[in-house]
């Protein structure tokens, strides 16, 4: 539900819902035929005939007021908050009727593929757009019949096969990213050089999530300019197509900056002169700031041996706990990604400031 739901709240996407159901509105209500036969009654029950052709004459005009004062009553439903609750609502149940579409067990219900097009039924918001228009005064929207009328999301030629790609896709969801992350592992495993291989690896990682990127950036444009503006504004369909996708963008970006981290990580911990130098200057720093720290008087006591004895294992419970945090995060981003690289460098770097030995510390405290 947090894909479609910001659409509700979209002006490109109100608007085009809103024009649709005023639309579907005025194919039951012909206010200027309706306009026409008062005037006609008028006329039989003594109506000057020179008046009866103004007031023909105005039926145009009446029909245009009571159109833009329907699409104005129209527009503020569709902004409404009870709009947005039932479009929340109506794509709930959309989300399973789309899914048994695509697999071709339904597809009955608010979701349809029919005739290369996926839509929803917008039935339920014209009865609500009904009775806010007799709420407001116009009676004669109870003239409106239930109507059954969809708002296109998708259409294209090649409905067929994405259902087709979806059931593919369905099936191998679950297991082909562990197959990846298998292979992967294994080829990393086998390789000569581990740390090479799995630099190699992740870079290789990185750059196939580049390639997706540039796909969906291509699958846009072939999407935009295969839906037709009879049936979806241009911009509603550019919102509708950057909100569906957002967060398999935002997968992309997490898996991309995870795939570098892991690179850096494993190039930074390898034997090349970049990498040493790298970490003599790091632990230079952290010397540094522990002797400074010593002459202004601290001291970890008990506590600086104790970590130095444990080090590699706090070291190692750091990179698990930080590894179980990007797990168990909901929607990780790349910036989640970021914020806990740096939380376990920074405690890799308070472990490496505080472990230090006893013998040292006596050397350190002991007067010269």
């Amino acid at each position: 539900m947090a894909t479609v739901s910001p659409l509700a709240r979209d002006p490109a996407i109100q608007q085009a819902i809103a024009d649709q159901i005023t639309a579907q509105i005025f194919r039951y209500l012909d206010v200027q035929g309706l306009t026409a036969q008062a005037v006609e009654a008028l006329s039989a029950r003594g109506l000057p005939p020179r008046l009866a052709e103004q007031l023909q004459a105005l039926s145009g005009p009446i029909a245009s007021g009571v159109q833009g004062f329907t699409r104005d009553q129209v527009g503020k439903v569709v902004a409404s908050d009870a709009f947005a609750d039932a479009w929340v609502q109506a794509n709930r149940l959309a989300h399973a009727e789309l899914v048994a579409a695509l697999t071709g067990e339904g597809g009955q219900g608010a979701v349809t593929i029919e005739n290369d097009t996926v839509s929803v039924n917008m039935a339920a918001f014209i009865t609500t757009v009904k009775a806010q228009l007799v709420a407001s005064g116009f009676g004669l929207a109870e003239r409106i019949p239930p109507v059954d009328v969809s708002f296109v999301l998708f259409q294209s030629e090649d409905i067929t096969r994405a259902r087709a790609g979806f059931n593919l896709l369905n099936t191998l969801g679950i297991w082909l990213p562990i197959v990846a992350l298998v292979l992967l592992g294994l080829g990393v495993y086998v390789a000569k050089d581990h740390r090479r291989a799995l630099v190699g690896a992740a870079l290789g990682v990185a750059a196939s999530m580049v390639v997706l990127a540039v796909g969906l950036a291509v699958f846009r444009s072939i999407y935009l300019d295969g839906v037709p503006a009879a049936v979806l504004p241009h911009d509603a369909a550019a919102v509708l197509y950057d909100t569906i996708a957002r967060f398999l963008r935002l997968g992309l970006r997490s898996v991309l900056v995870l795939a570098l981290v892991v690179a850096a990580g494993a190039f930074l911990t390898g034997g090349s002169v970049t990498a040493v130098r790298a970490r003599q200057g790091l632990g230079g720093a952290i010397g540094w700031l522990q002797g400074s720290a010593e002459q202004a008087g601290f001291r970890t006591g008990p506590v600086g041996g104790w970590v130095h004895g444990h080090k590699r294992a706090l070291r190692i419970t750091a990179v698990v706990l930080a590894a179980l945090a990007l797990v168990f995060w909901d929607r990780p981003t790349g910036k989640v990604v970021l914020g806990l690289t740096l939380a376990l460098l920074l405690t890799l770097a308070i472990i490496e400031f505080l472990g230090r030995s006893g013998p040292r510390e006596e050397a350190v405290s002991t007067p010269t």
